[in-house]
């Protein structure tokens, strides 16, 4: 199965070569040019892996990945002209998993994205399932399944479901989920999670039952 990367940088030509490269290999590239797009895309989709540029307009590198390691544990491998040590250890701080330094080769960029895939995918449990309500979600692959039918979840949507099916039967605060979902900075609405639980019980049907609202409390899963 080819894994899917996610490219960030705002070098057009660079994405374009990356990009084909990535293709000639068997994988599937995905691009944005700016920090902001690449939000928005991490929200709605999953990746194997993630190249980020480092200097980028309207949000540097360095934020977003200090945005998606809120919630996301994917694998994050720096571009950057930088070379400084301390750039490199505040990237390290923020949860990148290694550093390029451009000009780099392709072939050895490719090595160190096949070699971090593989780690992840190893660092989960093979079998690693949780089971409550008809529902199922399979923690090594990230999927989620009703039955035998897969249903789809943004991240932010599947942390919350997985959340809550690691305390089953406990009824959590909406400040706790904001803290393990979006994290301790998160400066905005707590009725964020409101919306994200209602896009959640859409997709999960009949099946959304199991997900009680407990009045000026929170939310429960029950099994």
């Amino acid at each position: 199965m080819p894994y899917k990367i996610f490219i960030v940088e705002d070098e057009e030509k660079l994405r374009e070569v990356l990009c084909d490269y990535f293709k000639s290999k068997g994988e599937l590239p995905v691009e944005a040019g700016d920090g902001i797009q690449a939000l928005a895309l991490l929200e709605e989709q999953e990746f194997d892996a993630v190249l980020l540029d480092i200097m980028m307009p309207r949000l540097d590198g360095l934020s977003v990945c200090r945005a998606v390691r809120k919630s996301n544990d994917v694998p994050i491998v720096f571009l950057t002209a930088l070379s400084d040590e301390e750039d490199k250890l505040l990237g390290y701080e923020l949860g990148a998993d290694d550093y390029v330094t451009k000009p780099f080769s392709l072939s050895v960029l490719y090595a160190k994205l096949l070699a971090l895939i593989k780690r992840n995918q190893r660092n989960v449990l093979t079998g690693d399932r949780m089971e409550a309500g008809g529902i199922t979600l399979d923690q090594a692959r990230r999927k989620v399944f009703i039955g035998k039918r897969e249903i789809l979840l943004t991240p932010k949507e599947y942390a919350l479901l997985r959340c809550l099916m690691q305390n089953k039967n406990l009824v959590l605060s909406r400040e706790q989920l904001l803290i393990k979902c979006w994290g301790y900075d998160y400066e905005g609405e707590s009725r964020a999670v409101d919306t994200h639980i209602k896009r959640l019980r859409e997709k999960l049907g009949e099946h959304a039952s199991c997900i009680k609202t407990v009045i000026k409390a929170g939310y429960r899963l029950e099994g």
